[in-house]
């Protein structure tokens, strides 16, 4: 079973762009001049999205340069043992929420310092597959459509944000410890 499961995963996304082109064509769809315009269309939104991003990129790169992060980490680090959550991971449950590759940055770190078997490593691995980039979505796809007030979004998902976090950590410790 797993042998034909690696076989068919070689063959499904040649298979979704030939059936992509093959089903526009049967249906007289002129596919290239499509995807120039599809093309066009994108490069337009990524120059609108690009402040956005800049900003978040530059406040993370502040946040952890400024020594903030670790300043946070310890001054909570009695309240976060108290409740069970190891302080190590909380860089991750910060950075998460604000972007992607940045979270993923702590990651390795983590991997680096604790190796990639380790409890802490499998609670922050959780945590960043459970988790969602709130604000950088809120900025990059709110800000591409000109939404300015998020309304109850960023508090719908910072909760989200939260909830995984701590989630992330017992469930962890619930099956690994």
């Amino acid at each position: 079973m797993r042998e034909l499961l690696d076989l068919l995963s070689v063959f499904v996304l040649p298979l979704l762009i030939v059936g992509f082109v093959a089903w526009g064509l049967v249906k007289k769809v002129p596919v290239y001049e499509e995807f120039v315009a599809g093309a066009k269309e994108g490069f337009d939104t990524a120059k609108t999205i690009i402040p956005y991003l800049v900003a978040i990129l530059f406040a993370i790169g502040m946040f952890r340069a400024s020594g903030a992060m670790d300043a946070l980490t310890s001054g909570l680090r009695p309240l976060l043992s108290f409740i069970g959550f190891p302080p190590e991971v909380l860089p991750m449950a910060i950075i998460r929420p604000l972007t992607g590759s940045g979270s993923v940055g702590v990651l390795a770190d983590l991997v680096k310092t604790y190796g990639e078997d380790s409890l802490i490593v499998k609670m922050a691995a959780t945590m960043f597959g459970s988790s969602e980039t709130t604000f950088y979505v809120l900025a990059v796809y709110f800000g591409a459509v000109g939404i300015r007030k998020t309304r109850h979004a960023l508090p719908a998902g910072l909760v989200a944000d939260a909830a995984a976090a701590l989630i992330s950590v017992y469930i962890v410790r619930w099956m690994f410890a």
